[in-house]
């Protein structure tokens, strides 16, 4: 499982002109679910990003969570993520989990970081998106893991 996890002063994602996600002063994360991907990944993602220490605190130092400055998450699901380069220039995509699996785990995802008391705002799976942010920072952390299946 890979993210991509930006801080922002502001992002929204829209569909087919609407509006369908804003938040303001959070992270933007973007979620990109493997095949071998599951519970353990999604539990490990949704805690570590809910408590990275991305945001300042009074004397100006990185130290506060998203929890901590009672910020918001907007998670878009996003397979590009997955996206393998390792032969010629069109990326293949056979690393991404297929589309149910990728929804659950996704959803799964949300449900886990809304357990952590954070309000957390979404993209439409599968849906083409415009996402707009103003990056904060910029700060932009990637987020990797995959536990070793037995």
């Amino acid at each position: 499982m890979r993210a991509v996890v930006q801080r922002v002063s502001n992002a929204s994602v829209t569909v087919a002109d609407e509006q369908i996600a804003f938040i303001e002063h959070g992270l933007l994360v973007y979620l990109g679910v493997e095949r071998d991907d599951g519970e353990k990944e999604v539990a490990y993602m949704a805690k570590k990003i809910s408590n990275m220490r991305l945001f300042a605190d009074s004397e100006g130092k990185i130290n506060l969570s998203v929890k901590d400055v009672e910020a918001k998450i907007l998670a878009v699901s996003q397979f590009t993520l997955c996206a393998d380069l390792d032969k010629g220039n069109r990326p293949s995509f056979n690393p991404a989990a297929e589309p149910n699996k990728a929804q659950l785990l996704y959803e799964m995802f949300v449900e886990y970081v809304q357990n952590e008391k954070i309000e957390v705002e979404t993209g439409l799976f599968g849906a083409s998106m415009k996402v707009s942010y103003t990056n904060e920072g910029p700060v932009t952390i990637i987020v990797e893991k995959k536990f070793e299946t037995k």
